[in-house]
């Protein structure tokens, strides 16, 4: 995937928005205020890192051994939460599955009521 269709597709979450805490790299995608994704564009170190559950994290790790690794920078406390996918060697199809994944993991964390009013839900 290229960064553009990255961008596009991890904006196209309700209420997504990027924004930019650590300087111009990692582009970072966050849902009310939390952190799901930090896209690394260079292109000789074109990567993603994704929140993750930590027992799909480790299959991914193994599943795609080398392609995703634990998050690279996170505190030793949250890596093993975060995994670092290499973009270019990984199926698109994959990736955009460990996107929704990521997202899905930061909006359950929420009370139902902000999980219902980010996803456009209507209390009763």
């Amino acid at each position: 995937m290229q960064t553009d269709e990255i961008i596009k597709y991890c904006l196209s979450k309700n209420k997504t928005y990027i924004d930019y805490p650590f300087g111009d790299i990692p582009i970072c995608f966050k849902v009310n205020n939390k952190l799901f994704a930090q896209l690394y564009p260079l292109e000789e170190d074109h990567k993603i890192t994704l929140k993750c559950n930590i027992l799909l994290a480790e299959l991914y790790r193994k599943q795609y051994e080398g392609t995703v690794i634990k998050g690279y920078h996170c505190p030793p406390i949250q890596a093993p939460y975060f995994n670092t996918i290499y973009i270019n060697k990984i199926d698109k199809n994959v990736l955009m599955e460990m996107f929704d994944h990521s997202y899905d993991v930061v909006v359950k964390s929420f009370p139902k009521k902000i999980q219902k009013e980010i996803l456009g839900e209507k209390n009763e």
